[in-house]
């Protein structure tokens, strides 16, 4: 398995995200986790003991950004961007490798699945298989080689839709692959507000940031409409 970096931009790091990093490293032996918190909680204390190849660094407030500064921070090949409430899969070692070995694949996503049922929930899940502007986002643990990202200039520096533009930047010079293994997300933002609600808020405003809209302004909104932030919860 070549060099893997797991990048988490987190709020602050948790008990329940150490233990889901714990998992996490399981399912990619050797690979390096980089968590990533914001900069602006104040000065940093020192964390009970990280475990071997485990870092804890800090960046400017933004998923984009804290993600930027995670893959400074990082040494592998592959830079894989995990959201701090998602899993692997099991396999996810073996389905990487696997997609990396053609060298025309610059970046993977791994499908979506939810860690609670509902049929809309499927719904959504089933159409992440395919890669499109309107299927692939980060919640599917983007994973795409170091020299690459470096080449297309990271993430934008946005608070929003950091990973839509990423991905726009990848297909003018490369190709995405869907793995066939999905990763397993938190249902909780969308069962706690409705799933046929907060799926219809997140298409309009993904539809306002493809008709122009500043990213800046769309983010006041979506934080808006999330309301109270689960702790734990990604950046």
């Amino acid at each position: 398995m070549r060099p893997v970096s797991v990048v988490i931009p987190t709020r602050r790091l948790s008990t329940a995200l150490r233990e889901r990093c714990a998992g996490t490293a399981a399912r990619l032996p050797g690979a390096e986790i980089i968590l990533c918190e914001p900069d602006d909680l104040g000065p940093l204390a020192a964390p009970p003991p990280l475990p071997e190849g485990w870092r804890l660094v800090r960046a400017p407030r933004g998923r984009g950004t804290q993600c930027n500064g995670g893959a400074r921070a990082a040494a592998g090949e592959l830079l894989m961007f995990l959201h701090d409430d998602t899993d692997l899969p099991r396999d996810a070692g073996v389905v990487l490798e696997a997609a990396f070995r053609d060298p025309g694949i610059g970046m993977a996503c791994f499908r979506l699945a939810f860690d609670q049922r509902h049929w809309l929930l499927d719904a959504y899940a089933l159409g992440s298989r395919f890669e499109s502007r309107l299927t692939t986002f980060g919640d599917q643990a983007m994973t795409i080689r170091r020299n690459l990202f470096e080449a297309v200039g990271g993430f934008p520096d946005w608070p929003l839709f950091e990973d839509v533009e990423l991905a726009r930047r990848v297909r003018r010079c490369s190709r995405i692959a869907k793995l066939a293994s999905p990763v397993t997300t938190s249902a909780s933002r969308f069962l706690a507000n409705g799933p046929a609600r907060q799926q219809l808020a997140n298409g309009l405003l993904l539809a306002r940031f493809l008709l122009g809209a500043p990213p800046a302004r769309l983010a006041a909104l979506y934080e808006r409409q999330r309301g109270v932030i689960p702790q734990g919860e990604a950046a």
